[in-house]
């Protein structure tokens, strides 16, 4: 392979600093990228070293990959090289950029099952990561004509608005929009910011059990907006789940529009 005969027997991907013993001025093996003849653009070869290091698990998911410079002077190539390269690779959905602190490797896409009983943190927790919830605004409006048909309250109705990005690992998966009867969950803004967990939120008001009443999956392309709130490029696309959820009576408790990040979960029909 091009990138093998590029760099030290010891790394796949690329070196750092600590592979060489007489520091990092020792030059790299008889060429550099842009010696080679194979017509491969040079961000390509190193998207490509780099895609190599995650599939042999050199970086594993949540690694920090080092900064551009190292890269950049690692694989004799300039910043903007290496940042189209991690920009291919993020749009792939491989790596995160995170403002101010670097760029992480993706986890696999999250399995995320819809069905009578979805809890996020559940589902998380399932699969070796940790949930969390940030509450991003509360406030309080009158039900529309739709929101007061699916609470099963009258036009006008208060309502608490939830605005909330929940988590996995520290990587954003969705943004939710939740209305609730401002009535039977007064406060639910603040309980929310200290619950961190809707579920939690419900048992609260002294609701143990509920279950999801009906789900609508549709496509989206990402608005600003929720872009910046999933750390998402701008036109990326987003499934949208609008859904209702009841007590064990049958009476609507919340309802919810998520935004999921495409690239990050995977929905899996179940049909009990």
């Amino acid at each position: 392979m091009i990138l093998d005969n590029l760099i030290t027997k010891r790394h796949d991907c690329f070196v750092t600093k600590d592979d060489f013993s007489d520091g990092f001025s020792r030059p790299f093996d008889t060429m550099s990228l842009q010696d080679t003849a194979s017509g491969v653009a040079l961000w390509r070869q190193v998207a490509d070293g780099i895609e190599r290091g995650i599939a042999d698990g050199r970086f594993a998911a949540g690694d920090r990959l080092p900064g551009e410079t190292e890269i950049a002077e690692t694989y004799r190539v300039n910043r903007h090289t290496v940042r189209r390269a991690l920009a291919t690779l993020a749009e792939r959905g491989l790596v995160r950029a995170e403002r101010g602190s670097g760029t992480y490797v993706e986890a696999p896409r999250l399995a995320y099952p819809l069905r009578s009983r979805t809890r996020f943190s559940e589902i998380v927790g399932a699969g070796g990561r940790e949930p969390d919830g940030r509450l991003i605004d509360a406030s309080q409006e009158l039900a529309s004509r739709e929101l007061a048909r699916l609470l099963g309250l009258k036009t006008g109705a208060p309502l608490i608005r939830i605005e909330a990005l929940r988590l996995a690992d520290r990587t954003p998966i969705c943004v939710g929009t939740i209305w609730l009867g401002a009535e039977r969950f007064p406060d639910a803004g603040r309980i929310y910011e200290r619950m961190r967990s809707m579920t939690k939120l419900l048992a609260h008001y002294g609701i143990r059990d509920y279950r999801r009443a009906s789900t609508r999956v549709t496509a989206a392309i990402v608005d600003a907006t929720d872009a910046a709130r999933l750390d998402l490029a701008l036109g990326r696309p987003v499934l949208v789940v609008d859904s209702t959820d009841v007590d064990a009576e049958g009476t609507p408790l919340l309802t919810k529009r998520s935004r999921f990040a495409a690239e990050r979960v995977e929905f899996v029909v179940e049909n009990s």
